[in-house]
């Protein structure tokens, strides 16, 4: 019996024969091997032949005799793998799809989904990570006050403006390099006496809009005592820039 199933099943070999019914011929031929080497499966097929019997005997109720290893299964064990099976082989039941590797891949394929919705996550840690070690502190603060790491305070030299540096500033900014610096504490310094002066603007306008609006006269009388700091001491640096 082993003896013609190896024959049988290497001549009708899916992956060797590509002959029309050649897939459907190495099933039957494994089911056969099956059922004729399994004692109780074969007394069962003598007992209710090839149409299956009637139920009430013991027999199939399909009528048909279903083997309790696949025939590429069987095949395999005969010949220790014999062909590489096919990932798409599947048989007319529609039950066989190299289960076994869709087992083993199912956990795999679960590890890169999970891996795909977690990745975006750590790019955004590195990549604050590294922003963080990459960017250097300012050199400078126009702080009106000191503040943590900017304790010692200086003068532009040219337009006299405040600001707070590091206690190893000196050693850092010297010659051209502290002359560059210092012009970009005063271009930050009016550029922020800009900002203000606009908003300082905008609030009294608002004032008087709404104390016209209102017939508020003590509104009104507010709004034009309301000061603008910082558009004077704008006027006043754009006055000695010219």
């Amino acid at each position: 019996l082993k003896r013609s199933y190896r024959k049988l099943a290497l001549k009708f070999h899916p992956d060797k024969n590509h002959a029309p019914g050649a897939t459907e011929a190495f099933k039957a031929i494994g089911n056969a091997y099956a059922v004729l080497s399994n004692t109780h499966k074969r007394r069962q097929y003598d007992q209710c032949g090839d149409d299956g019997g009637h139920p009430s005997n013991g027999c199939p109720d399909n009528g048909t005799f279903e083997p309790d290893i696949s025939p590429e299964d069987l095949f395999n064990i005969f010949f220790g793998g014999g062909y590489p099976s096919s990932d798409a082989h599947m048989y007319s039941n529609g039950r066989r799809h190299n289960q076994r590797r869709e087992r083993r891949e199912r956990p795999r394929d679960g590890g890169l989904a999970l891996f795909v919705q977690v990745m975006p996550i750590l790019i955004l840690v590195i990549v604050s990570a590294l922003s963080q070690i990459m960017v250097k502190s300012p050199s400078y603060s126009l702080s009106f006050r000191p503040s943590a790491g900017y304790s010692q305070k200086r003068l532009t030299e040219n337009l006299k403006v405040p600001y707070y540096v590091g206690e190893q500033f000196s050693k850092e900014f010297t010659g051209v390099n502290l002359k560059n610096l210092e012009r970009s504490v005063e271009d930050d310094y009016i550029s922020n006496l800009r900002n203000n002066c606009w908003k300082e603007k905008q609030q009294k306008e608002g004032m008087l809009y709404r104390a016209r609006y209102f017939g508020d006269s003590e509104l009104y009388q507010r709004a034009q005592r309301a000061r603008t700091p910082s558009c004077g001491k704008l006027s006043e640096i754009t006055a000695s820039l010219h």
